[in-house]
């Protein structure tokens, strides 16, 4: 009796440690879904909508310019924050506000993005921490998920002007 139980209890286990990996993988490597917040991306992305993230591009360095990516933030490594691609290495950038009067311009580092939200007035971006390392990407945005009317894939970048090839 001990030792049909002690068996069940040791099978359960050795399932739950298998399933855990399979769902590791699965998270890791292909991707999940992700509830965004925040006003810097709309009007592409609006707060509370639900999207479909993929990790197998950031694996296989398959980022361009205007993706929408998950990144750890460079200021709170704890939270993810969702941002557009708009330089990557050794692109020019314009590195100020759109408000400003005299623009500014740098290169993105080797290793490293540029990152602007859609709303340019109300995002916390590149143009304030600079550069992102291509490390700190968890992945790309695919689709839109809810809400339903809004439901397939992302649209074009309000700010396309922004990362055009030169």
């Amino acid at each position: 009796m001990l030792r049909n139980g002690l068996g069940k209890t040791l099978r359960f286990l050795g399932y739950t440690v298998q399933y855990g990996c399979i769902a590791h993988c699965a998270f890791e490597y292909l991707g999940g879904i992700v509830v965004c917040s925040g006003p810097s991306m709309e009007p592409t992305i609006q707060n509370s909508d639900i999207v479909f993230s993929e990790n197998l591009s950031r694996h296989f360095y398959c980022i361009r310019k205007g993706d929408i990516v998950i990144v750890k933030s460079p200021n709170d490594p704890k939270s993810n924050i969702c941002k557009r691609v708009i330089g990557l290495e050794g692109d020019k950038v314009c590195t100020s506000n759109p408000s400003d009067f005299l623009k500014s311009h740098s290169y993105v580092p080797k290793g490293h993005v540029w990152l602007e939200g859609d709303n340019l007035r109300n995002s916390t971006d590149s143009r304030c921490y600079g550069p992102v390392p291509y490390g700190l990407i968890r992945g790309r945005i695919c689709f839109k998920i809810w809400p339903l009317n809004d439901f397939g894939f992302l649209r074009a970048s309000p700010n396309g002007h922004r990362f055009l090839d030169d």
